[in-house]
């Protein structure tokens, strides 16, 4: 387990998530019925989402989708590149 320093939490991070969401929502003009008829995910669900950040990864990858390009989601799963520490490591590439 990678273990670093952070002062964000699981829920601080899931309501960043659900204010982008909900602010991507917004700008399309989308309210959520509309939403949840193109998502498949019941508009009570995106409303709570939006209020709590509480939802399925399915269901926000779902809703993701929606309103944003999901190949960034994906790259989350992408193992980070590693930069060069020395001179040496960047000569050789």
């Amino acid at each position: 387990m990678i273990s670093r320093l952070s002062l964000l939490t699981a829920t601080d991070v899931q309501q960043r998530l659900a204010r982008f969401l909900r602010d991507r929502r917004r700008e399309h003009r989308l309210s959520r019925r509309v939403l949840a008829e193109r998502s498949t995910v019941p508009a009570s669900t995106i409303k709570r989402f939006e209020a709590t950040g509480q939802v399925s990864l399915r269901q926000f990858l779902l809703l993701w989708q929606c309103l944003d390009d999901l190949g960034r989601v994906a790259a989350l799963g992408d193992a980070p590149e590693v930069a060069p520490r020395t001179i040496e490591e960047v000569l050789r590439e």
